[in-house]
């Protein structure tokens, strides 16, 4: 089994390369035989990923602790949806789930411009080739995932923070998020290489890049709610450098899928999005790097590796090609329009690119500053959480406010009273909000105060959009409320869309804040039968108990909690797991709708006379980010969704761009 899964990966290897070679020569020579032998290495090197995919899963149910990665990252006792789980929770295990997406994706890829897009298809399958062959080795030569011991009788199990069901569900589409951005990646180069700098590129790149976007987004909430329910601190973001590091490309592309619309309307910021796209997808192989170099410390980090070595190659490589392909098409790049007035939607496009970058700089620099510091000065210096919530308030007040200013600022220029008419509504609305704000005694934070009065003038600007559109329609065709309102979204869905992202950002917004802002915090002993009170809620401690799970032990504080006349049971716990030879916390989670707030509480200890730690939380509206997180995924699902009247829109453009080029 072993020998089958090796050989089955050495085959991807020397097909991906071949399907590089082979690109790279088709479209250097137009050669179209050389083109059709890469997209068939494409092809080929699927089907061979998928043999060492099955090997593996089969290793991994199948209980074969031969393998070295099944036998320390699952165990006999380990429930089945984890055990198909550990397939990607070891090192080379998520190497080969992420080779897996990418050899999807190329085959995607070479399927996808076979009729379309004939004259990118060599440097697409080239890049794709290229990029799967760069894994492919790691997994040969450096963490395979057939690599075999003398088995033993049972394996070291799953580390337990892990054992969760969104750790089914997060590593995988934060793969399909990262692997994702090669594929706009790849059609940069082509178009570079192939001098079609229009927006042909762009366009055939949106959705793939919209769906990349999606799922890197998806991928960090779902993360988030993880270390909300499972690691049992009470919190959902801690700035920890693997979350930075997956936050770094997404605030970059984010940047792009602004910045694009510009080029594609007015031919401007040519420069700007093939920077962008270079950035992020090195920032995607700087991200992994991250997560397996082991150079910094962080929950999500898999052990110290030589593996580092190689995606650093990659990433100077990468941003090599990219600077080398800007400087040697610099004259195709130039803009073909001026900006014509600071108070235009081109400038608050740029304005919004200069604060993602600028985001997304201080960030790196903060993941980057204890290396840095070590490096230079023999001494690991940490940065801790206010380095980075300070620039995150410093820049991202601008982003809100430009969210609701954005979409509504006309192109080329705006005069002063179609501003005022403009935003005479969402200016009051923020106004009123902070106003109010004020007098409820929630001004104690300033930063708070100014982002949830900007999130209320963003969301009556938009709420605004979606009446006007959707009242102009019902004046042609007479249609209710509600059937405009979906006819004008499905006509206009990239538009639409992104306003539902917008909202989805509004809400998670008023949920960090309130959730941070106005937290609650105590820490107490409670000895049997005794109560505290922390604000509405009084906790009175009913005993201890214990619990046996598939593979855990359980001890369980059992508490009743009166509030507001109503009574009920939580069970904070802390579990035992004897095979991993770990003992976690298992947080009380109890959601209050009608209060707008969620009762965490941890149990922090035990004592042989029954007495109960506990450390209580009290946090108001951090439901409201679990609701964002749909919200997110709903905005996302409509900007991609298909429309047919774009396709043929787009269609013709590409003809009457292909004949201005030939011409």
């Amino acid at each position: 089994m072993a020998l089958l899964g090796t050989g089955a990966l050495v085959l991807a290897l020397v097909l991906a390369a071949w399907a590089a070679v082979a690109g790279l020569l088709a479209g250097l020579r137009s050669d179209r035989r050389l083109l059709a032998s890469a997209r068939n290495a494409t092809y080929a090197m699927l089907g061979a990923v998928l043999v060492a995919d099955a090997v593996f899963m089969a290793a991994i149910l199948g209980h074969d602790f031969s393998f070295e990665v099944v036998a320390t990252t699952s165990s006999r006792s380990l429930p089945l949806g984890y055990l198909i789980g550990s397939f990607w929770s070891s090192q080379a295990g998520s190497l080969l789930l992420w080779m897996t997406i990418l050899a999807v994706y190329a085959a995607l890829v070479a399927r996808g411009t076979r009729a379309a897009l004939q004259e990118f298809a060599p440097w697409t399958t080239a890049v794709m080739g290229a990029i799967s062959a760069f894994f492919a080795l790691l997994l040969v030569a450096s963490a395979s995932p057939f690599a075999t011991q003398v088995a033993p009788v049972d394996g070291f199990g799953m580390n337990p923070s892990l054992q969760n069901p969104y750790m089914v569900s997060h590593p995988p589409a934060l793969y399909l998020g990262y692997v994702g951005f090669s594929v706009p990646f790849a059609f940069m180069v082509g178009a570079l290489a192939t001098g079609r700098t229009d927006a042909r590129w762009l366009v055939a790149t949106r959705r793939w890049t919209l769906v990349s976007w999606s799922f890197l987004g998806v991928g960090m909430l779902l993360g988030a709610h993880w270390a909300y329910v499972e690691v049992g601190w009470g919190g959902y973001w801690a700035w920890d450098p693997v979350e930075n590091a997956a936050l770094l490309p997404w605030l970059v592309a984010t940047a792009y899928l602004h910045s694009v619309m510009v080029q594609e309307k007015k031919g401007m910021l040519k420069v700007w999005n093939v920077a962008l796209v270079g950035g992020t997808f090195a920032l995607c192989l700087f991200g992994t790097f991250l997560t397996r170099s082991g150079i910094l410390d962080s929950i999500h980090a898999f052990a110290v590796s030589s593996i580092g070595t190689y995606f650093v190659t990659a990433i100077v490589l990468v941003l090599a090609a990219t600077v080398a392909l800007i400087v040697w098409r610099l004259p195709l790049l130039r803009a073909e329009h001026r900006m014509e007035s600071l108070v235009s939607r081109e400038a608050s496009f740029l304005v919004n690119n200069l604060l993602f970058v600028a985001m997304a700089f201080a960030v790196l620099w903060g993941v980057l500053f204890p290396i840095v510091s070590e490096r230079i000065g023999g001494q690991r210096l940490s940065v801790s959480s206010p380095f980075f919530e300070f620039f995150a308030v410093a820049f991202g007040l601008p982003l809100i406010l430009l969210m609701g200013v954005g979409p509504l600022v006309a192109w080329r220029r705006a005069s002063v009273p179609s501003l005022v008419r403009t935003f005479r509504l969402p200016g009051a609305a923020g106004l009123v909000v902070g106003v109010a704000m004020l007098v409820l005694g929630y001004g104690t934070s300033v930063a708070g105060l100014v982002a949830i009065s900007l999130c209320a003038f963003v969301a009556m600007a938009i709420g605004l959009e979606f009446a006007r559109g959707a009242g102009a329609r019902r004046s042609l065709t007479g249609e209710s409320w509600g059937r405009a309102l979906v006819h004008l979204v499905g006509r206009n869905r990239r538009r639409y869309g992104g306003y539902l992202v917008h909202l989805a950002v509004i809400v998670l917004v008023i949920g960090i804040v309130g959730s941070s802002a106005y937290a609650t915090s105590q820490a107490f002993t409670l000895a049997p039968g005794a109560s505290a009170t922390v604000r509405d809620y009084t906790i009175t401690n009913g005993g201890v108990g214990r619990v046996e799970g598939p593979n855990y032990l359980e001890t369980q504080a059992r508490l009743t909690v009166r509030s507001g006349g109503e009574s009920f049971d939580v069970q904070p716990g802390r579990r035992s797991y004897p095979r991993e030879q770990i003992t976690t916390n298992e947080p009380a989670i109890r959601q209050s709708l009608h209060a707008g707030e969620d009762l965490f509480v941890i149990l922090e200890g035990v004592r042989p006379d029954g007495s109960v730690a506990l450390k209580v939380l009290i946090n108001p509206l951090v439901n409201l980010i679990w609701v964002a997180s749909v919200l997110f995924a709903l905005g996302c699902l409509v900007a991609i969704w298909p429309d047919p009247r774009e396709a043929r829109r787009v269609a013709r453009r590409y003809a009457e761009e292909t004949v201005a080029h030939r011409a």
